[in-house]
C-alpha cells in the first residue's frame, strides 16, 4: 500500500468516526448523505480496503491478529464499563445496561454487543471481528473454486442483497442477527477489497460525470425517505445493529455505496490540505477509542450542563442513552469537544500501551539472558 493511499485510508477513517459521532447526534456531516444510511457501511468498507491477500494462506496469523487488535480491548472495556455503570448506578439509581452475567459479559457481546449502553456502540467490533473471518473462510474457498473477480463480486452482492429481506421472512433471534448482520457487512468488506485492487489504479471514479450520477441517484433515493414516521431516525437510515431494514429491498445497498463514495470524493478533495494535520492523523489512528468512549464523553457533557443549571442528575436517567441536554443549542458543540475529548483520550492509551509493550519486552529479554 502507498503512502497515498494509506494516508488517505487514514483520513477516511477518522471521517467515518465523525460520521458515527455525528450520527448519533442525529446530524449529518455530508448534506443528503446522511450517516444511518452508510457510516457502518463505510467501516466495513475500510477493513475490505486494508485486507491483504497474505492471509488467505496463513489463517493462524490472521486470527492471532484480529484477536489482538479487536477483541483484547474489546474485553478490557467490556470490563471497564461494567464497572462505570456499577458507578453510575450507585450514584443515580439508573443501571445502564443488561444485568451483569457470565452470558452477558462473554456470550452478549457476540450476539448483539449492547450489555452496557454506554459502550453499545462496540457492537461493530465483535461484529466486524465475525464478518472478518467469515469473509477470509468464504474468499478462500471463491479463490479456489475460480480466479474470476466479476463471480466473487456476484456472490458477495447477492449476500448482500439477501440480507435485507431476512428480516421479514425469519424470526430475529440473535443468532439470526448475526447473520444477517454477516451477510450484509460480507458485501461491504468485499467491495473494498475490490476498490483497493481493481477501481483504485484503473479506473477514476471522481469526475464530473461520476459526481453529477451520484448527486442524481441519491436525490432520486430521497423519495424513499421515512422521516415522517420518528422511529426511522436520519432519512434514508436502516439499522444494521438490530437487523432493521423495514419495507425496503435494495435501497440500503445503494445509500451505502452512494455514502462511500461520497466519503472517498470528500477524501480526495480534503486531502491536500489535512494530509499534514496531526490531529487528524490522530484520529483516524484511534478511530476503535474514539467508538468505545464517546457514549461516555457525551454522558459526561450533559451531566455538566446539568449541573450548570441546577437540574437534579437524576433527570438523565428519564432519556435514552442517546440524549443530550438542550440539543438545539449545544449539538454542536457536543460533537466538537466529544471528538476533541475521545481522540486525545485515544492517543494517551496507545501511548500507554505502547510503553507497557516496550517495558514487557525489556522484562523478558532480561529473563532470557
Amino acid at each position: 500500500m502507498g503512502k497515498i493511499f494509506s494516508d488517505e485510508i487514514n483520513i477516511l477513517k477518522a471521517l467515518a468516526i465523525m460520521l458515527v459521532v455525528s450520527g448519533h447526534l442525529e446530524f449529518s456531516l455530508l448534506g443528503i448523505f446522511p450517516p444511518y444510511s452508510f457510516q457502518i457501511a463505510l467501516f466495513f468498507f475500510i477493513s475490505g480496503c486494508l485486507f491483504k491477500d497474505k492471509y488467505l494462506d496463513n489463517v493462524a496469523l490472521f486470527f492471532e491478529r484480529r484477536i489482538k487488535s479487536l477483541l483484547v480491548p474489546y474485553f478490557w472495556y467490556n470490563l471497564f464499563y461494567m464497572c462505570v455503570t456499577i458507578v453510575i448506578a450507585k450514584l443515580t439509581g439508573k443501571f445502564w445496561g443488561m444485568s451483569l452475567s457470565f452470558k452477558n459479559f462473554f456470550v452478549t457481546p457476540f450476539l448483539n454487543g449492547h450489555q452496557f449502553d454506554l459502550s453499545c456502540p462496540l457492537w461493530f467490533v465483535t461484529q466486524l471481528f465475525m464478518t472478518l473471518i467469515t469473509f477470509l473462510f468464504v474468499f478462500r474457498i471463491l479463490k479456489k473454486t475460480t480466479q474470476n473477480k466479476y463471480i466473487h463480486l456476484a456472490i458477495f452482492t447477492l449476500l448482500g442483497v439477501l440480507a435485507i429481506p431476512f428480516d421479514k421472512i425469519f424470526s430475529i433471534t440473535p443468532v439470526m442477527l448475526v447473520v444477517i448482520r454477516t451477510m450484509m457487512s460480507l458485501f461491504f468488506v468485499y467491495i473494498g477489497y475490490f476498490y483497493t485492487h481493481y477501481i483504485k489504479d484503473n479506473y477514476d471514479i471522481f469526475t464530473p460525470k461520476w459526481f453529477g450520477g451520484v448527486v442524481i441517484l441519491q436525490s432520486i433515493l430521497w423519495l424513499f425517505n421515512r422521516d415522517f414516521t420518528p422511529e426511522h431516525g436520519i432519512g434514508l437510515s436502516y439499522v444494521l445493529v438490530w437487523g432493521r431494514f423495514d419495507n425496503q429491498l435494495i435501497v440500503p445497498v445503494l445509500t451505502s455505496l452512494t455514502g462511500i463514495w461520497a466519503s472517498l470524493f470528500v477524501v480526495k478533495i480534503l486531502y491536500p490540505y489535512v494530509k499534514n494535520v496531526k490531529f487528524i492523523q490522530d484520529m483516524g489512528n484511534v478511530t476503535y477509542h474514539i467508538m468505545a468512549n464517546h457514549l461516555l464523553v457525551m454522558y459526561i457533557i450533559t451531566v455538566i450542563f446539568l449541573k450548570i443549571h441546577g437540574i437534579p442528575i437524576t433527570e438523565r436517567a428519564n432519556h435514552n442513552i442517546y440524549w443530550i441536554y438542550n440539543p438545539v443549542q449545544t449539538t454542536y458543540l457536543y460533537f466538537v469537544v466529544t471528538m476533541i475529548v475521545t481522540t486525545y483520550i485515544g492517543v494517551g492509551l496507545k501511548k500507554l500501551h505502547s510503553l507497557f509493550e516496550n517495558k514487557c519486552n525489556i522484562t523478558l529479554e532480561k529473563s532470557e539472558k
